[in-house]
């Protein structure tokens, strides 16, 4: 059966989120701290919990545009306050009504939720969903500047899960992958972003 879960490593206070940049936007970032240009405030950036289902999406970091990958540690009262603000991308029957309920408050939104396939250690497709979030224009100097806790560049790390892999040696990068729990969601954010 499909499920709409949310897993992700986190303690009390942070969760752990993952973005593919281009080496210069990563290397500012890195450098400052936070996110500084040529990181950009006008656009949507979206962020992941799932490790595996972003080296899928980057091809382990060989992707254009996409060849550094960040673990950003932000606040769970951030990203809860990100759940709470966010409407899906599609008119999930178990949170609205109609599809035109769905339109009018996905015109209104701020934050986006998709729910895609979640990924294999070897990029297969699973039956059960991870979660991304777009962040809007609207909410994203409050990620950037209140949110993040501390921006890390993992990039080493997926060359070396990828290198293992290739080699065959599936185990040893299984074992180098972050640990990833199911996160305790309230029942009211739950339910408003069509998760289990």
């Amino acid at each position: 059966m499909r499920t709409h879960q949310i897993r992700a490593r986190y303690d009390r206070d942070s969760i752990t989120v993952y973005q593919a940049f281009r080496p210069e936007i990563a290397d500012a970032a890195c450098a400052a701290g936070r996110f500084v240009p040529p990181f950009s405030r006008e656009r949507m950036t979206w962020i992941k919990p799932s490790f595996l289902w972003l080296m899928a999406r980057s091809n382990w970091a060989r992707k254009p545009g996409q060849e550094r990958i960040l673990a950003v540690r932000i606040t769970r009262a951030g990203w809860e306050e990100a759940l709470s603000l966010a409407v899906p991308t599609h008119p999930d029957r178990r949170v609205f009504r109609d599809s035109d309920e769905w339109r009018r408050r996905f015109a209104e939104s701020v934050v986006h939720v998709q729910w895609d396939p979640e990924r294999t250690l070897r990029g297969a497709k699973l039956e059960d969903r991870s979660i991304q979030i777009g962040l809007s224009r609207h909410v994203i100097n409050r990620y950037a500047d209140e949110w993040t806790l501390e921006i890390e560049d993992r990039t080493p790390l997926v060359r070396k899960i990828h290198r293992l892999l290739q080699e065959g040696r599936t185990r040893q990068a299984r074992d180098l992958l972050p640990e990833e729990r199911l996160y305790p969601l309230p029942a009211h954010l739950a339910n408003g972003i069509g998760a289990d």
